[in-house]
C-alpha cells in the first residue's frame, strides 16, 4: 500500500473489459488497479453492470480496498447532471471524501467520416466524452477543494493530429482540453491541479476498432518507436498515480502524451 491509503478515486468507464487472448482490455479498469495497489477506496462507474461488478469483486480480493459501483451513461436526452450527482453523493456517504477525479469513459462510432457522420453519433461521442467531463468535474468540484485533489482528463491523438474518421471523437476530446485549461486556471487557488493524458495502449476498444473499420484503423494507429503499445496498469495507471501524487502537485493545465514516442509535438 502507498501515499493513496485512505483516499478515494472516483473513475469513470472503470470496468473490466477483456482481449481477445484473454488479458486486461480497459484503461479504466488498469488505472483502477494502479490505485487500488496503492491502497485507494474506488467508485467505478459506466454502462455495463456485469463488468463493474467483476471489477469490484477482483479489486477488492486482490487488494484488500473498498470499491462502490454505479452505473452511470451520460448521454443525450437523459438527467445526466443528476446521474452524476448521484454518483458523487454514493461517493460522498460511503467513503466521505473524493481525492481524485478520473474522466476516462468515453464512446464514440470512430471511423465514420465526417461527411457520413450523423448527428446522433457526434452527440454519442460529445455527451459521453465532453459533457460527461463537465458535470463531474462540476459536481465534484467542492469536495476536491476539501482534499486538495486532482483531476485527470483523458484526450486523444485523435485530436491532436487531427485523425481520419474521427471526427466527433476527436472534438468530444479538444473540448475536454479546454475544459481542462480553464479548470487549471481557475482552481489552481484551491490547490487542485488538473491535467490531461492522451494515451495509446491496446484495448478492447481499440480491437473492436480493428474490426469495425479496418480502413480507418490501418490510417490512424501506427506502432509506436516504444515497439510495443501500452500497458493499461503499468504504462498508463502507474502514470495516473503519479499525476495525483504531492511530487507532481505543481503541474498544472498539461497535456501528457502517453504514446510511447508518438505523441510528439513542436
Amino acid at each position: 500500500m502507498g501515499h493513496l491509503t485512505g483516499k478515494t478515486a472516483i473513475i469513470t468507464g472503470g470496468g473490466r473489459a477483456v482481449l481477445s487472448d484473454g488479458s486486461c482490455g480497459s484503461i479504466g479498469y488498469g488505472i483502477a488497479t494502479a490505485y487500488a495497489k496503492e491502497g485507494a477506496n474506488l467508485v467505478i462507474t459506466g454502462r455495463n453492470v456485469k463488468k463493474l461488478e467483476e471489477a469490484k469483486e477482483e479489486l477488492e480480493r486482490l487488494y484488500g480496498i473498498k470499491v462502490l459501483t454505479v452505473q452511470a451513461d451520460v448521454n443525450a436526452g437523459a438527467d445526466n447532471e443528476a446521474a452524476v450527482q448521484n454518483v458523487v453523493k454514493q461517493a460522498i456517504d460511503i467513503f466521505g471524501r473524493i481525492d481524485v477525479l478520473i474522466n476516462n469513459a468515453q464512446a464514440s462510432a470512430s471511423g465514420v467520416t465526417l461527411e457520413d457522420h450523423t448527428t446522433e453519433q457526434f452527440d454519442l461521442a460529445i455527451y459521453s466524452g465532453l459533457y460527461a467531463a463537465f458535470y463531474y468535474m462540476k459536481a465534484c468540484y467542492p469536495y476536491l477543494k476539501e482534499s486538495k485533489g486532482s483531476v485527470i482528463n483523458f484526450a486523444s491523438g485523435a485530436g491532436l493530429f487531427g485523425n481520419f474518421g474521427q471526427c466527433a471523437y476527436a472534438a468530444a476530446k479538444e473540448g475536454i482540453r479546454g475544459l481542462t485549461r480553464v479548470a487549471a486556471t481557475e482552481w489552481g487557488k484551491d490547490g487542485i491541479n488538473v491535467n490531461i493524458v492522451c494515451p495509446l495502449a491496446w484495448t478492447a476498444q481499440l480491437e473492436k476498432f480493428q474490426m469495425a473499420y479496418p480502413e480507418a484503423f490501418k490510417a490512424n494507429v501506427k506502432m509506436p518507436p516504444a515497439g510495443h503499445y501500452g500497458n493499461v496498469e503499468t504504462e498508463i495507471g502507474r502514470a495516473c498515480v503519479q499525476l495525483a501524487s504531492p511530487d507532481l502537485k505543481y503541474m498544472n493545465g498539461e497535456t501528457i502524451t502517453l504514446e510511447g514516442g508518438m505523441g510528439l509535438r513542436p
